[in-house]
């Protein structure tokens, strides 16, 4: 079994204003010295058998044009060991 993480942010220059809100809230409850906050979002997907060559390749693609977009974000993908 192959378990594949991805994390999408969104880019840089896009602004963040859900980040903004949890930044302004966190000095409010007392956290100082806060310079920025990004949000982003996480996907855990298990896939049974390897992620090996057309596999993975095709997994890099869905990542790209499904789980993120790619006008205004980015994405990083990981495979991890099942076992973690």
């Amino acid at each position: 079994m192959a378990r594949v993480v991805v994390d999408v942010m969104l880019k840089p220059e896009i602004l963040d204003p859900q980040g903004r809100a949890v930044q302004g809230a966190l000095g409010r409850l007392g956290l100082t010295g806060v310079q920025d906050v990004r949000q982003g979002k996480q996907f855990i997907i298990d896939i049974e058998g390897t992620l090996e060559g057309d596999r993975y390749e095709l997994m890099h693609t869905l990542a790209e044009e499904l789980l993120s977009n790619p006008v205004i974000e980015n994405y990083s993908m990981r495979v991890v060991d099942d076992e973690q």
